[in-house]
């Protein structure tokens, strides 16, 4: 699956990003994205390139690259283009609630790609192979949908890198992988 484009919308009487996605093969997929679930794509996504960055740069390094390529594509990203909307749904024309993440950064044709996992009511899964300029693109999205519900930031002081651990409530996450147990349960309905 290649994506074309993002959308998203913040629905404030849902207090949730209506998060859509069309692609090449005319495919349009539509998800409800909760303030935890974005938040940490966010947080998730920005901890594993910058880890990956380490590999080659010291740690402060890591951060100003990563920082300054998020905001070269800032710079460079127009949200003018009208988004077209696709005629086939693969998961049905209605949004499904994404209730669970899973990402981490693998290897695709020799690059490096973010491997997304949404996780799905009843246990179905979609993965997303994103390359690093389709996940900065889908980042920025994110960010400004964020910053307009007034969500703030998901804050990550000490990740671990073993995968399966579960996050602690609105603080540590595991960048590898998002569990059901941080999920609030309040809904503005």
């Amino acid at each position: 699956m290649s994506i074309k484009q993002f959308n998203g919308s913040y629905m404030p009487n849902e207090d949730r990003i209506l998060f859509r996605f069309n692609t090449i093969q005319g495919d349009e997929y539509r998800f409800w994205l909760t303030r935890r679930v974005a938040l940490f794509i966010l947080a998730a996504t920005e901890h594993l390139v910058e880890k990956k960055l380490e590999q080659k740069h010291d740690k402060p390094a890591a951060k100003a690259i990563a920082k300054f390529q998020q905001e070269a594509v800032k710079e460079q990203t127009k949200f003018s283009n009208d988004y077209a909307p696709a005629n086939k749904y693969p998961l049905g024309a209605d949004p499904v609630l994404v209730m669970d993440v899973k990402c981490t950064i693998v290897p695709l044709e020799n690059v490096d790609v973010l491997s997304l996992d949404l996780v799905l009511p009843g246990g179905a899964n979609l993965n997303l192979k994103l390359p690093l300029p389709t996940l900065q693109t889908m980042r920025l999205l994110l960010e400004r949908l964020s910053a307009q519900a007034n969500w703030g930031q998901l804050q990550m002081h000490s990740v671990s890198q073993q995968v399966g651990a579960p996050p602690l409530p609105e603080a540590d996450a595991d960048p590898q992988e998002a569990t059901k147990s941080g999920e609030k349960s309040k809904k503005l309905h």
